[in-house]
């Protein structure tokens, strides 16, 4: 199998300030075909990101002008989708939880082990690509949402979802009334399997509700399965009216 091949054109934005960290990533991903373009700060970071797009940003907390998380959040905030995998000498659960809360796709420990980063990137990249190559829609009575436009819809009305909050929507949603564990959903949502971070799943899941909330009829679209997990239950035209 040609690695170069398959990872062809692929722009990866690398933010680190540790120059053995920078060299080392930068010889080991430009020899899989990657374009590696290298940032040592946000500010430059953030000219960076203005100026070009890429296809997966390797991110390290430790900067010389702030915390990586924070940058994260900016993205996230501004609607910026490009995958972002975080590099950390912080690895206590709190400091997991808290760069995938920040809309972070992985976090990785340091020290890094390259193969398997490299393992991580082409997963991330294929998932990314996945989810870039949708252009269908969901429909249910009165539910509409758009992967092409990552929009949904409740009554025509656009309701404004986060990054995080319209891909675990549209996961569940691709196979209504089907039971997701948290673990299963923190795995194809999040891209990440370890276990004891699925609370991250019902921080999202709650805020969704909470949006959800707000119009009548549509609250209970996402349901707790207790002892198993969450699913994705439209309900008929005559329900929905009778609960309003």
């Amino acid at each position: 199998m040609n690695l170069t091949s398959i990872s062809s054109q692929q722009k990866l934005l690398l933010i680190s300030n540790e120059p053995e960290l920078t060299q080392v990533l930068n010889v080991n991903l430009t020899s899989l075909g990657y374009d590696i373009c290298h940032c040592a700060s946000i500010k430059h970071a953030n000219k960076a990101l203005s100026h070009s797009q890429y296809s997966l940003i390797l991110l390290d907390r430790r900067l010389p002008d702030g915390d990586g998380i924070l940058l994260a959040q900016q993205l996230r905030q501004n609607n910026q989708f490009t995958p972002i995998m975080v590099m950390s000498d912080q690895g206590s659960e709190a400091d997991i939880v808290l760069g995938l809360e920040s809309g972070a796709d992985d976090y990785l420990v340091k020290p890094v082990s390259v193969l398997e980063l490299r393992a991580r990137i082409k997963a991330r990249l294929r998932q990314s690509q996945a989810q870039q190559d949708y252009t269908r829609e969901l429909c249910f009575e009165g539910v509409r949402i758009s992967a092409l436009e990552r929009q949904l819809y409740l009554q025509d009305k656009a309701i404004k979802l986060t990054a995080r909050e319209f891909d675990l929507l549209w996961h569940l949603a691709c196979s209504p009334q089907q039971v997701f564990s948290r673990e299963q959903l923190l795995q194809s949502v999040w891209g990440y399997h370890h276990h004891g971070y699925e609370h991250t799943v019902n921080s999202h899941v709650n805020r969704l509700r909470n949006k959800l909330a707000n119009y009548p009829g549509f609250n209970e679209l996402v349901q707790t399965v207790w002892g198993v997990g969450y699913k994705f239950a439209p309900k008929p035209q005559s329900q929905r009216q009778a609960s309003a």
